[in-house]
């Protein structure tokens, strides 16, 4: 009897702790059951905030893109605008420029019509005056060069004339006259000069060969050309060795040019 009354608490016992037991797991399981509706409701708000934050960033790179070609527009403007503005920034000036000699040149040519008005003369008479004008500066020049070599001969045959008549005056070139040695011959101690009868170099005229401003030998002309002279070195007079390039100048320069 005792046994079967043991048993029977026993089960009870059983029973009111799977009874416990069962209602903690339900609990439990509503718990987790609710955790998890909260759970699914967060992802789908989340989700719903990830769709709609990505709607605005597609429009928000759609409005960028607008923006950085607007952008883009507005500086190609904007430059093409700058360069119109200097374009015609420089067409003024250069129509300030046309105009300022326009106006430079038309008051010239009023200044020339009132001198030709002033003059009483006819365009025929104008005309006959430059012409007549033209022809003497014409015939001035060609006189001025018939001086030049008249003046050139009678030099020349003053040096041919003090040699026969033995004057022993020295022979005068022009001061300003220079040129330079372009070849020399040691041996037979002679060199040619790169001036010549245009330039004013006279036969058996005297010359100063220097380098440095330093004096190295004196020659005298033998043999003169058109654009190229040969002198030979003065014995006693060789202070050192020419070379090309020495400059040489008249030992006697006359007092004019």
């Amino acid at each position: 009897m005792l046994t079967r009354i043991s048993l029977i608490v026993a089960i009870v016992a059983a029973l009111a702790v799977g009874a416990l037991n069962f209602l903690k797991v339900r609990d439990e399981i509503t718990t987790l059951i609710q955790q998890r509706d909260n759970y699914h409701g967060q992802r789908d708000q989340v989700q719903s905030e990830l769709t709609q934050t990505n709607k605005v960033l597609v429009a928000t790179q759609g409005t960028l893109k607008q923006t950085q070609q607007d952008l883009a527009d507005a500086k190609a403007a904007r430059d093409k605008a700058i360069a119109a503005a200097d374009a015609q920034t420089k067409r003024a000036q250069d129509l300030s420029d046309k105009l300022g000699k326009t106006s430079q040149t038309l008051s010239d040519t009023q200044a020339k019509l009132e001198a030709y008005v002033a003059t009483r003369l006819t365009p025929d008479q104008v005309m006959t005056m430059s012409k007549t004008l033209r022809n003497s500066q014409d015939a001035l020049d060609v006189a001025t060069q018939e001086k030049q070599i008249l003046q050139h001969a009678v030099e020349h045959l003053k040096n041919e004339l003090a040699k026969y008549v033995g004057t022993n005056a020295p022979i005068t070139m022009r001061a300003d006259l220079r040129g330079k040695v372009v070849v020399v011959d040691p041996k037979w101690e002679f060199v040619v000069l790169n001036i010549g009868d245009d330039q004013g170099v006279k036969q058996d005229g005297q010359m100063l060969v220097s380098r440095d401003g330093k004096l190295v030998a004196k020659i005298i002309v033998r043999s003169v050309q058109k654009d190229r002279s040969i002198a030979n070195i003065v014995p006693g007079w060789q202070l050192g060795e020419v070379f090309e390039g020495d400059i040489v100048t008249p030992a006697y320069p006359s007092s004019g040019t």
